[in-house]
């Protein structure tokens, strides 16, 4: 019986969140499918990476004289630093590499002699650069890395300027501010904090009333975002006693220096008295849309966007009747809320370009920071333009949903509507026009195309014979031609098109032959049905007064039978991935004169579902940093027929969930895979394939 086979799944990115699955598919050890035993396997596609170091994709060769390469990129670059990485690569004979690479970042340079890839990314680079794989070949047979994607990031910045004098019983108060966008996590840390402050690690804030003098030295103020750390110069806060009878006031607080028309504004300073007088504030420059409170100090309104503008030189004092203190003159910008806009493109043929660049109404100039959830794994996206580029493969044909676009000017953020993009495969139309026809016998030809049931399709023709009728709406091609319409008809072409694609046949001609005896004729009925696993077989029943030899033609064979051009046998047993409708088939004899056809007709394969497959996976509980996962939504399962085509979905909204029993699989091999998804709605990259063969 076969057992359980595990691997270790690639991990899986989920933004911060970074952790692995282990998928196993149940053997008969425990899993009965129709009382058989399994015959599974797991194997780590292309793109997927083992924890700990990347699995590669072999080509050409043998098993014993293929290279070997190895090696996990890192997948984060900061703008200004030096991004490096060489991967390590053998021959088994000892041949000389040579290495390449696939979608070379703009920023970036590549070693063919070492496969060394490294730059230092600019400002104008930040963004993720998708679908990097890099290869190795001794000139016969070569292997390839997981493609992998780098994502580079704006360099993390702290400022602000902390006062550096205080008085025995003020309030001393500090909130350094950084570039981060609006929603990164941060941790702030200090170093030498003074005695008689609290320190937030939240915010940055140092705060407290000191209780003694001294001098407090060498305090630093640090934050990160878990990737980057950004340090504040260290400072010295000096502590005086109060002098004489009457000291002055202390007043402190950061105003907001942003607001946007239609929301609120508010500041409120933080200010004591050492002698515990009565204080009262006043103001300077106060803005035409705000209020201001000569008891607390608070300074609030709410723009409109007829006031957007700057509003600059605000002073807030305060007094308690003899002395006066008051805040360094600060500047209020309201800005017209930010948006942006764009209709991005739903479809792409695979093989062809995507591009898609967002608009804002940003002023020109503006500092903005562009962000996508969701991307698709073939495309590349700039956090700079927030331009959405790239061109996917037919291996990735597909629906790729739930992708968002936002914008941050560090003070506000606007997203784009969710939208999808689907990836369909290049249109092609087949078929193979019978090129001869008997005056008086009639013509019949369909061709076929890949497009998905249901897709609106608009055939056409060039040089149509005017003898014959043609259909727009399938692209059939009949008639019957007359004695006095004998002869060649050259250059017929037709075209499909489903509007945004369009294929053709290539040209061909239909020669009308003079009719000699009765010709001869064709009959039966084939089976239009056949279940998967199952003997399909039809062989017409035809008849030739001249007594010629006769031979048989197909038009639209499926590609799971044989025919036979002696008899007209169609004949064949179709698998699993067979599973479907095959039309417009025709089978034609002729005695070398004369031809004739049955009318065309389909075969449906139907699908036996009889197995099942138990998928198991260990659960996902912790970020890239070690923190505990909090939003972890559930589990989504792929399944199909082949590697690249794991086309059925079941989501599993539970994330307790650690297995899950695949039902109605019929006979074949069947791969699997598991990815998971947060609350949000980010999806995770697939695990390794794991499959199942059910007999």
């Amino acid at each position: 019986m076969a057992g359980r086979i595990t691997r270790i799944l690639r991990h899986l990115r989920l933004g911060a969140l970074l952790a692995a699955i282990a998928l196993s598919v149940a053997g008969c050890g425990s899993v009965d499918v129709n009382g058989s035993p399994s015959n599974l396997t797991a194997s780590s596609p292309t793109g997927a990476s083992p924890t700990g170091g990347g699995g590669a994709t072999q080509s050409g060769g043998s098993g014993t004289d293929t290279p070997v390469i190895s090696g996990t990129p890192p997948t984060s670059a900061i703008v200004g630093q030096a991004y490096t990485f060489t991967p390590t690569a053998s021959d088994p004979q000892g041949n000389p590499l040579s290495f390449s690479i696939t979608n070379l970042p703009p920023w970036a340079s590549f070693d063919n002699t070492s496969g060394t890839l490294s730059g230092t990314p600019t400002a104008a680079s930040v963004g993720t650069f998708a679908n990097i794989q890099i290869s190795v070949s001794n000139g016969v047979a070569g292997a390839a890395l997981p493609a992998f994607a780098i994502t580079v990031e704006a360099p993390l910045v702290i400022s602000g300027t902390p006062a550096t004098t205080g008085v025995v019983g003020s309030a001393y108060d500090f909130v350094p501010t950084t570039n981060a966008p609006p929603g990164t996590a941060l941790t702030f840390s200090v170093q030498n904090p003074p005695s008689w402050a609290t320190f937030n690690p939240a915010t940055g804030e140092l705060s407290g009333t000191p209780a003694q003098a001294g001098t407090f030295a060498n305090i630093s103020i640090s934050v990160t975002d878990g990737i980057q750390t950004a340090t504040l110069p260290a400072f010295t806060i000096t502590v005086a006693s109060p002098t004489g009878t009457n000291n002055p006031p202390t007043i402190s607080g950061q105003p907001p220096t942003g607001v946007t028309a239609g929301s609120l504004y508010s500041f409120t300073p933080t200010a004591a008295d050492p002698s515990g007088k009565p204080l009262t504030f006043s103001i300077q420059n106060l803005p035409a849309w705000a209020t201001f409170s000569s008891t607390t100090g608070t300074l609030m309104g709410t723009p409109t966007t007829a006031q957007v503008g700057s509003y600059a030189n605000i002073v807030i004092s305060v007094s308690d009747g003899t002395l006066s203190a008051s805040l360094p003159a600060f500047s209020i910008k309201v800005e017209a809320p930010l948006t942006i806009s764009g209709t991005p493109p739903t479809q792409v043929t695979a093989g062809q370009g995507y591009s898609f660049t967002p608009t804002t109404n940003a002023a020109s100039g503006s500092t903005l920071t562009f962000s996508i959830q969701n991307r698709p794994v073939w495309a590349t996206f700039s956090a700079v333009t927030g331009m959405l580029s790239g061109t996917p493969t037919a291996a990735q044909a597909g629906s790729y949903s739930g992708i968002v676009i936002s914008v941050s000017d560090g003070v506000q953020q606007a997203s784009l509507p969710a939208f999808s993009i689907q990836v369909v495969s290049p249109l092609t139309i087949s078929g193979n026009p019978a090129t001869s026809v008997a005056a008086g016998k009639s013509y019949a030809f369909t061709p076929t195309t890949n497009a998905a049931a249901g897709t609106v399709l608009t055939f056409a023709i060039q040089n149509k014979p005017a003898w014959a009728s043609f259909s727009t709406a399938t692209g059939a091609l009949t008639g019957t031609p007359a004695t006095t319409q004998l002869g060649t008809y050259a250059n017929i072409a037709i075209s499909v098109s489903s509007g945004t694609q369009s294929a053709a046949l290539a040209a061909f001609s239909i020669t009308v032959t003079n009719a000699t005896g009765s010709g001869p004729t064709i009959s039966g009925t084939p089976p239009t049905s056949v279940n998967v696993g199952s003997l399909y077989s039809f062989t017409p029943t035809t008849t030739d007064p001249s007594g010629n030899p006769l031979t048989f033609s197909i038009q639209n064979p499926p590609s799971w039978a044989s025919f036979s051009t002696g008899s007209g046998a169609l004949s064949g047993t179709p698998a699993a991935a067979n599973a479907g409708s095959y039309a417009n088939i025709v089978i034609s004899v002729s005695d070398g004169t004369n031809s004739a056809s049955l009318p065309a007709f389909s075969i449906t394969v139907n699908q036996v579902s009889n197995g099942t497959a138990t998928l198991n996976w260990t659960a996902v509980t912790t970020n890239t940093n070690g923190s505990t996962l909090t939003n972890l939504a559930g589990y989504k399962v792929f399944y199909g027929t082949a590697t690249n085509a794991l086309n059925t979905t079941v989501t599993l909204a539970n994330p307790s969930l650690t297995t899950y029993v695949v039902t109605n699989l019929s006979s074949g091999t069947w791969y699997f895979a598991v990815a998971a998804y947060t609350s949000g709605g980010q999806q995770g990259t697939l695990s390794n394939v794991g499959s199942k063969t059910i007999p």
